[in-house]
């Protein structure tokens, strides 16, 4: 779009969706899904406490079809923003690249730059069974026909979390197989208040799937830990282990043992005619950062400064609540402080069950700085997103002295800040 509205005669290529994995198997995805099972969870808790008389049912199948128009409408309406920014779109073409050299549907077309956006594709694991029917990733959840009584979920991050909480409240009983630790270098604070988020759902570290059997459809799971095998029934399968470069479709450019694009700090490939952004190039998969390399690899064609470096990058998981967190490089020196999240709007009725969410910060005790912030509650990754820019801007927790909230609200983080800064001073002899 930049390209487009910086004048320059741009084709777009797009054999799938408009929109990509987000739209389509990933952020949204998960957005429409965690909307009802968080609906879902809400209506339990005030159910408990006698204020509802019921628990609503969900209809799966409306679920998928629903969420599959309001796709549909979110890729009209990207569409029509592409091309009035005057992009040409070849909708449901296949693109290949050569080195230099652009094939669109097999024939061979002159362009004077690429770029590649090809984004990634699920990770699919070596295990016996792994295509039967019954088995799902992100980008083949919309075929499933109805909630698995008995579903496992192949992974241990937070795309497997995310769908171990949305399915558990849709009545499946989950179990979840992760190879190392559950949610492995997330603060454990937070790993903890996952852990309670997914009640319910019966959690294997440590451990591979040996093994998916059944005739046509998967029907048992085999496990192997520690403690040996274990067969358990399943008649549902999601495979959560990750994402790998969509990159088969590319040659004559350099590229990693695992398919990822070279690129480099320009975006450009070892060809300098073609540039790579996104998933594609093995770079963290989230669509913020896809957006920003597509920013670069403009400007570089453009021959203008690229834009400003995005580091730290806030990132977050729905569940119960939202999740979110952003670290910077990490001071010998910095120290933590946490709290419980205030009651709020989203967390009133939770007081009752001590589950508020929760706040922290890392800090700097010499200057004051930011190190890192992590939190769950409503709108946790709004405050990620603007805390990493004060982080590159670096704003200390002394200068929220002159922060000023609204009330009522859930963000913990502030008057974490003013107390970390009324605690560095005390301890530095000056005033608090």
């Amino acid at each position: 779009m930049q390209l487009g509205l910086a004048g320059r005669e741009v084709v777009l290529i797009e054999k799938g969706g408009l929109g990509g994995q987000c739209l389509h198997h990933g952020c949204m995805a998960v957005c429409a899904l965690n909307d009802i099972a968080r609906h879902l969870f809400v209506s339990r808790t005030l159910h408990s406490l006698g204020i509802l008389d019921h628990v609503p049912e969900v209809s799966f199948s409306r679920t998928i079809s629903g969420m599959r128009e309001v796709q549909a409408k979110i890729a009209s309406v990207l569409d029509a923003e592409t091309r009035g920014c005057g992009v040409q779109i070849r909708q449901g073409a296949t693109g290949r690249v050569d080195g230099s050299s652009l094939y669109v549907d097999g024939v061979p077309v002159e362009t004077d730059k690429i770029v590649i956006a090809t984004g990634s594709l699920p990770r699919i694991p070596d295990i016996p069974g792994i295509r039967l029917g019954g088995v799902y990733t992100p980008h083949t959840l919309s075929s499933m026909q109805r909630v698995p009584e008995h579903l496992l979920i192949i992974g241990g991050g937070i795309m497997a979390a995310e769908f171990a909480f949305i399915f558990r409240q849709f009545g499946a009983d989950v179990m979840l197989a992760a190879r190392s630790t559950f949610l492995k270098g997330m603060h454990p604070k937070l790993r903890e208040l996952a852990a309670r988020d997914l009640e319910g759902v019966t959690i294997h570290e440590g451990c591979t799937v040996s093994g998916l059997m059944g005739d046509d459809v998967v029907t048992r799971a085999v496990l192997t830990t520690g403690k040996g095998r274990t067969e358990f029934p399943c008649d549902g399968v999601f495979v959560a282990t990750g994402l790998v470069p969509n990159s088969s479709m590319i040659a004559g450019i350099r590229k990693g043992q695992d398919g990822r694009i070279i690129v480099d700090r320009s975006m450009a490939t070892s060809n300098p005619d073609v540039y790579a952004c996104g998933d594609v190039t093995g770079s963290r998969c989230l669509t913020p950062v896809a957006r920003y390399e597509g920013a670069v690899a403009a400007a570089s064609i453009l021959g203008r400064d690229p834009p400003p470096d995005c580091i730290p990058i806030p990132q977050s998981m729905n569940l119960a609540s939202e999740y979110a967190f952003v670290e910077g490089d990490g001071n010998s020196d910095e120290v933590a402080f946490g709290s419980p999240g205030p009651a709020g709007p989203g967390t009133f009725w939770s007081v009752l069950q001590g589950h508020t969410g929760i706040a922290g910060i890392l800090v700097s005790k010499e200057s004051g700085e930011i190190g890192g912030v992590y939190t769950a509650g409503p709108a946790a990754g709004i405050l990620a997103a603007y805390h990493s820019f004060l982080m590159r801007l670096g704003v200390t927790v002394h200068d929220f002295d002159r922060f000023m909230e609204v009330h009522p609200m859930t963000d913990g983080v502030y008057p974490l800040m003013k107390y970390a800064s009324s605690r560095i001073r005390r301890e530095q002899g000056g005033p608090s």
